[in-house]
Protein backbone atom coordinates (compact mmCIF):
# COMPACT_ATOMS: atom_id res chain seq x y z
CA UNK A 1 0.00 0.00 0.00
CA UNK A 2 1.08 3.83 -0.97
CA UNK A 3 1.36 5.44 2.14
CA UNK A 4 0.98 9.41 2.74
CA UNK A 5 4.20 10.29 3.38
CA UNK A 6 5.27 8.31 -0.13
CA UNK A 7 1.91 10.17 -1.78
CA UNK A 8 3.13 13.55 -0.63
CA UNK A 9 7.24 13.54 0.10
CA UNK A 10 7.87 11.15 -2.92
CA UNK A 11 6.74 10.23 -6.35
CA UNK A 12 3.38 8.53 -6.34
CA UNK A 13 2.85 5.25 -7.33
CA UNK A 14 2.34 6.77 -11.30
CA UNK A 15 4.20 9.79 -11.16
CA UNK A 16 2.39 13.46 -10.66
CA UNK A 17 1.48 14.16 -14.27
CA UNK A 18 -0.70 10.80 -16.45
CA UNK A 19 -1.94 11.58 -19.74
CA UNK A 20 -5.37 10.23 -20.95
CA UNK A 21 -4.21 9.48 -24.03
CA UNK A 22 -6.50 9.73 -27.24
CA UNK A 23 -6.83 7.04 -29.58
CA UNK A 24 -5.70 7.64 -33.09
CA UNK A 25 -7.58 6.73 -36.27
CA UNK A 26 -6.67 6.04 -39.53
CA UNK A 27 -9.30 8.04 -42.31
CA UNK A 28 -10.84 4.82 -43.03
CA UNK A 29 -11.92 4.11 -39.02
CA UNK A 30 -9.30 1.98 -38.08
CA UNK A 31 -6.86 2.27 -34.90
CA UNK A 32 -3.84 4.17 -36.07
CA UNK A 33 -1.34 2.01 -34.17
CA UNK A 34 2.07 3.84 -35.59
CA UNK A 35 0.29 7.07 -34.68
CA UNK A 36 -0.16 6.17 -31.13
CA UNK A 37 3.46 5.24 -30.75
CA UNK A 38 4.62 8.32 -31.57
CA UNK A 39 1.91 10.45 -29.57
CA UNK A 40 3.12 8.30 -26.94
CA UNK A 41 7.07 8.97 -27.54
CA UNK A 42 5.70 12.48 -27.91
CA UNK A 43 3.86 12.53 -24.78
CA UNK A 44 6.02 10.88 -22.60
CA UNK A 45 8.67 13.64 -24.21
CA UNK A 46 6.89 17.10 -23.07
CA UNK A 47 5.58 16.39 -19.46
CA UNK A 48 4.20 13.09 -18.96
CA UNK A 49 5.07 10.26 -16.42
CA UNK A 50 2.45 8.42 -17.32
CA UNK A 51 -0.38 7.22 -19.98
CA UNK A 52 -3.83 5.93 -19.76
CA UNK A 53 -4.93 4.05 -22.85
CA UNK A 54 -8.46 3.30 -23.63
CA UNK A 55 -10.14 5.77 -20.73
CA UNK A 56 -12.61 8.23 -21.45
CA UNK A 57 -11.06 10.22 -23.55
CA UNK A 58 -9.29 7.18 -25.25
CA UNK A 59 -13.08 6.45 -26.48
CA UNK A 60 -13.30 3.50 -25.11
CA UNK A 61 -16.79 2.77 -25.51
CA UNK A 62 -16.15 2.16 -29.32
CA UNK A 63 -12.95 0.10 -29.11
CA UNK A 64 -13.15 -3.68 -29.30
CA UNK A 65 -10.91 -5.21 -26.50
CA UNK A 66 -8.74 -7.02 -29.33
CA UNK A 67 -7.99 -3.39 -29.87
CA UNK A 68 -7.63 -2.28 -26.89
CA UNK A 69 -4.76 -5.04 -26.01
CA UNK A 70 -2.55 -4.25 -29.02
CA UNK A 71 -2.64 -0.28 -28.44
CA UNK A 72 -1.56 -1.60 -24.62
CA UNK A 73 0.85 -3.58 -26.44
CA UNK A 74 2.60 -1.24 -28.93
CA UNK A 75 2.23 1.84 -26.60
CA UNK A 76 4.00 0.15 -23.86
CA UNK A 77 6.85 -1.32 -26.17
CA UNK A 78 7.18 2.41 -27.51
CA UNK A 79 7.60 4.19 -24.15
CA UNK A 80 9.38 0.85 -22.40
CA UNK A 81 10.29 1.88 -18.62
CA UNK A 82 10.26 5.68 -19.63
CA UNK A 83 6.30 6.26 -18.56
CA UNK A 84 3.77 4.23 -16.74
CA UNK A 85 1.32 2.69 -19.07
CA UNK A 86 -2.19 1.99 -17.20
CA UNK A 87 -4.86 0.05 -19.26
CA UNK A 88 -8.61 1.30 -19.31
CA UNK A 89 -9.88 -2.34 -18.24
CA UNK A 90 -13.02 -1.56 -16.48
CA UNK A 91 -16.32 -2.53 -17.48
CA UNK A 92 -19.85 -2.48 -16.24
CA UNK A 93 -19.32 -6.50 -16.18
CA UNK A 94 -17.26 -7.90 -13.67
CA UNK A 95 -16.52 -10.44 -15.40
CA UNK A 96 -15.26 -8.70 -18.33
CA UNK A 97 -13.37 -6.15 -16.30
CA UNK A 98 -11.46 -9.12 -14.66
CA UNK A 99 -10.47 -10.90 -17.86
CA UNK A 100 -9.24 -7.40 -19.52
CA UNK A 101 -7.05 -6.78 -16.39
CA UNK A 102 -6.07 -9.92 -16.26
CA UNK A 103 -4.85 -9.90 -19.88
CA UNK A 104 -3.36 -5.96 -19.22
CA UNK A 105 -0.75 -7.69 -16.53
CA UNK A 106 -0.13 -10.70 -18.88
CA UNK A 107 1.09 -7.84 -21.42
CA UNK A 108 3.68 -6.36 -18.89
CA UNK A 109 1.64 -2.82 -18.31
CA UNK A 110 2.51 -0.95 -15.30
CA UNK A 111 -1.39 -0.68 -13.91
CA UNK A 112 -4.62 -0.50 -14.78
CA UNK A 113 -7.42 2.08 -14.48
CA UNK A 114 -10.83 0.71 -12.98
CA UNK A 115 -13.61 2.67 -13.52
CA UNK A 116 -16.84 2.36 -11.71
CA UNK A 117 -19.72 0.52 -13.56
CA UNK A 118 -21.81 2.28 -15.51
CA UNK A 119 -25.26 1.78 -16.93
CA UNK A 120 -26.49 -0.73 -14.52
CA UNK A 121 -25.85 1.76 -11.33
CA UNK A 122 -24.64 -0.72 -8.44
CA UNK A 123 -25.50 0.64 -4.69
CA UNK A 124 -22.11 0.05 -2.86
CA UNK A 125 -22.24 -3.21 -1.94
CA UNK A 126 -22.12 -3.77 -5.44
CA UNK A 127 -18.88 -1.29 -5.80
CA UNK A 128 -17.12 -2.95 -2.90
CA UNK A 129 -17.95 -6.48 -4.32
CA UNK A 130 -16.78 -5.22 -7.98
CA UNK A 131 -13.80 -3.89 -7.22
CA UNK A 132 -12.48 -6.53 -5.00
CA UNK A 133 -13.13 -9.39 -7.03
CA UNK A 134 -10.75 -7.31 -9.75
CA UNK A 135 -8.39 -6.40 -7.14
CA UNK A 136 -8.33 -10.09 -5.60
CA UNK A 137 -7.77 -11.79 -9.46
CA UNK A 138 -4.34 -9.57 -9.86
CA UNK A 139 -2.67 -9.40 -6.62
CA UNK A 140 0.12 -8.18 -7.53
CA UNK A 141 -0.94 -5.30 -10.28
CA UNK A 142 -1.50 -2.31 -9.30
CA UNK A 143 -5.16 -0.53 -9.80
CA UNK A 144 -6.48 2.81 -9.95
CA UNK A 145 -10.12 3.45 -9.42
CA UNK A 146 -11.88 5.79 -11.46
CA UNK A 147 -14.93 7.73 -9.76
CA UNK A 148 -16.51 9.78 -12.72
CA UNK A 149 -20.92 10.08 -11.31
CA UNK A 150 -21.23 12.55 -14.68
CA UNK A 151 -20.55 9.29 -17.05
CA UNK A 152 -21.54 6.61 -14.98
CA UNK A 153 -24.52 7.73 -12.53
CA UNK A 154 -23.13 6.06 -9.41
CA UNK A 155 -20.76 8.16 -7.09
CA UNK A 156 -18.08 6.43 -5.31
CA UNK A 157 -17.66 7.08 -1.97
CA UNK A 158 -15.21 7.53 0.36
CA UNK A 159 -16.15 5.25 2.64
CA UNK A 160 -16.31 2.77 0.12
CA UNK A 161 -12.79 3.53 -1.21
CA UNK A 162 -11.72 3.07 2.40
CA UNK A 163 -12.92 0.01 3.07
CA UNK A 164 -11.56 -1.32 -0.24
CA UNK A 165 -8.02 0.19 0.30
CA UNK A 166 -7.92 -1.61 3.85
CA UNK A 167 -7.94 -5.10 2.94
CA UNK A 168 -6.76 -4.74 -0.88
CA UNK A 169 -3.08 -3.73 -1.20
CA UNK A 170 -3.22 -3.21 -5.02
CA UNK A 171 -5.91 -0.87 -4.62
CA UNK A 172 -3.22 2.27 -4.44
CA UNK A 173 -4.94 5.20 -6.19
CA UNK A 174 -8.13 7.14 -7.21
CA UNK A 175 -8.95 9.45 -10.18
CA UNK A 176 -11.53 11.69 -8.86
CA UNK A 177 -13.68 13.43 -11.25
CA UNK A 178 -16.73 13.82 -9.13
CA UNK A 179 -15.89 17.62 -8.89
CA UNK A 180 -16.58 17.82 -5.12
CA UNK A 181 -13.78 18.69 -3.19
CA UNK A 182 -15.31 17.91 0.03
CA UNK A 183 -15.56 14.71 -1.33
CA UNK A 184 -12.23 14.51 -1.34
CA UNK A 185 -10.97 16.54 1.85
CA UNK A 186 -13.27 13.03 3.21
CA UNK A 187 -11.47 10.81 0.89
CA UNK A 188 -8.03 12.13 2.26
CA UNK A 189 -9.32 11.68 5.47
CA UNK A 190 -10.53 7.86 5.38
CA UNK A 191 -7.74 6.57 2.71
CA UNK A 192 -4.99 8.55 3.56
CA UNK A 193 -2.47 5.42 1.86
CA UNK A 194 -4.77 6.01 -1.28
CA UNK A 195 -2.74 8.37 -4.19
CA UNK A 196 -5.41 10.80 -5.03
CA UNK A 197 -5.45 12.15 -9.03
CA UNK A 198 -7.51 14.68 -10.14
CA UNK A 199 -9.61 13.74 -12.89
CA UNK A 200 -10.20 17.57 -14.21
CA UNK A 201 -7.22 19.85 -15.18
CA UNK A 202 -9.36 23.00 -14.05
CA UNK A 203 -9.56 21.77 -10.41
CA UNK A 204 -6.08 20.06 -10.27
CA UNK A 205 -4.48 22.72 -8.22
CA UNK A 206 -7.31 23.15 -5.21
CA UNK A 207 -7.20 19.04 -5.48
CA UNK A 208 -3.68 18.92 -4.78
CA UNK A 209 -4.02 21.72 -1.92
CA UNK A 210 -6.42 18.37 -0.30
CA UNK A 211 -4.12 16.38 -0.60
CA UNK A 212 -3.87 14.86 -3.95
CA UNK A 213 -0.69 14.22 -5.59
CA UNK A 214 -0.99 14.88 -9.47
CA UNK A 215 -3.50 14.46 -12.32
CA UNK A 216 -4.86 12.53 -15.23
CA UNK A 217 -5.15 15.21 -17.72
CA UNK A 218 -6.47 15.63 -21.22
CA UNK A 219 -5.14 18.96 -21.44
CA UNK A 220 -1.37 17.58 -21.58
CA UNK A 221 -1.50 16.33 -24.92
CA UNK A 222 -0.88 20.20 -25.51
CA UNK A 223 0.47 21.68 -22.11
CA UNK A 224 2.43 18.47 -20.62
CA UNK A 225 5.17 20.82 -19.63
CA UNK A 226 3.81 23.45 -18.38
CA UNK A 227 1.00 21.10 -16.16
CA UNK A 228 4.14 19.00 -15.24
CA UNK A 229 5.85 22.75 -13.80
CA UNK A 230 2.67 23.83 -12.13
CA UNK A 231 2.80 20.48 -10.18
CA UNK A 232 6.16 20.93 -9.72
CA UNK A 233 6.14 24.22 -8.19
CA UNK A 234 3.06 23.21 -5.75
CA UNK A 235 5.02 20.45 -4.23
CA UNK A 236 8.27 22.75 -3.96
CA UNK A 237 6.78 25.24 -1.85
CA UNK A 238 6.17 27.56 -4.55
CA UNK A 239 2.10 27.87 -4.64
CA UNK A 240 2.46 31.65 -6.44
CA UNK A 241 4.31 30.31 -9.77
CA UNK A 242 2.21 27.06 -9.35
CA UNK A 243 -1.11 29.96 -9.35
CA UNK A 244 0.57 31.66 -12.35
CA UNK A 245 1.34 28.97 -14.58
CA UNK A 246 -2.98 27.63 -13.43
CA UNK A 247 -4.12 31.23 -14.17
CA UNK A 248 -2.54 30.72 -17.87
CA UNK A 249 -3.64 27.54 -19.07
CA UNK A 250 -7.26 28.21 -17.24
CA UNK A 251 -8.97 29.11 -20.46
CA UNK A 252 -7.52 26.09 -22.19
CA UNK A 253 -8.65 24.05 -19.72
CA UNK A 254 -12.09 24.83 -19.97
CA UNK A 255 -12.35 24.93 -23.83
CA UNK A 256 -11.57 21.19 -24.02
CA UNK A 257 -14.26 20.57 -22.34
CA UNK A 258 -16.86 22.87 -24.46
CA UNK A 259 -18.39 20.23 -26.05
CA UNK A 260 -17.94 16.30 -25.29
CA UNK A 261 -14.59 14.27 -24.40
CA UNK A 262 -12.45 13.90 -26.31
CA UNK A 263 -13.86 16.22 -29.41
CA UNK A 264 -12.27 18.99 -28.49
CA UNK A 265 -8.77 17.49 -27.56
CA UNK A 266 -8.72 15.58 -30.82
CA UNK A 267 -9.47 18.94 -32.34
CA UNK A 268 -7.05 20.78 -30.53
CA UNK A 269 -4.60 17.89 -31.45
CA UNK A 270 -5.19 18.19 -35.65
CA UNK A 271 -4.67 22.13 -35.30
CA UNK A 272 -1.24 21.13 -33.74
CA UNK A 273 -0.40 19.02 -36.74
CA UNK A 274 -1.77 15.74 -35.46
CA UNK A 275 -3.64 13.73 -37.27
CA UNK A 276 -5.51 11.75 -34.91
CA UNK A 277 -8.88 11.50 -37.04
CA UNK A 278 -11.87 12.09 -35.67
CA UNK A 279 -14.03 10.31 -33.08
CA UNK A 280 -15.53 7.72 -33.74
CA UNK A 281 -19.58 7.52 -33.69
CA UNK A 282 -21.32 8.17 -31.84
CA UNK A 283 -18.99 11.08 -31.09
CA UNK A 284 -18.67 13.39 -33.85
CA UNK A 285 -16.24 15.50 -35.02
CA UNK A 286 -15.75 19.00 -33.70
CA UNK A 287 -18.41 21.84 -35.54
CA UNK A 288 -16.90 25.63 -35.95
CA UNK A 289 -18.21 26.42 -32.44
CA UNK A 290 -15.33 24.53 -31.16
CA UNK A 291 -13.39 26.16 -33.09
CA UNK A 292 -14.19 29.18 -32.62
CA UNK A 293 -13.22 28.83 -28.89
CA UNK A 294 -9.94 26.31 -29.14
CA UNK A 295 -8.46 28.75 -31.46
CA UNK A 296 -7.91 32.45 -29.13
CA UNK A 297 -7.15 30.36 -26.33
CA UNK A 298 -4.10 28.07 -28.51
CA UNK A 299 -3.18 31.06 -29.74
CA UNK A 300 -2.61 32.71 -26.93
CA UNK A 301 -0.40 29.80 -25.45
CA UNK A 302 1.30 29.73 -28.83
CA UNK A 303 0.04 26.30 -30.04
CA UNK A 304 -0.93 26.57 -33.18
CA UNK A 305 0.71 24.71 -35.75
Amino acid sequence: MVSEQGNRAGMPPFGRVITAMVTPFAPDGRVDYALAERLAVHLVAHGSDGLVLAGTTGESPTLTWEEEYELFRVVKAAVGERAQVLAGTGANSTREAVAATVKAAELGLDGSLQVVPYYNKPPQAGLLAHFRTIAQAVPDFPLMLYNIPGRTGVNLLPETVAALADKEANIVAIKEASGNLEQVAQLRRLAPGVAIYSGDDSLTLPLLALGGVGVVSVASHLVGEKIQHMVQAFFQGQPERAQELYNEMYPLFKALFATTNPIPVKRALELMGWSVGAPRLPLVGADPEVDQILRPVMQALHLLA
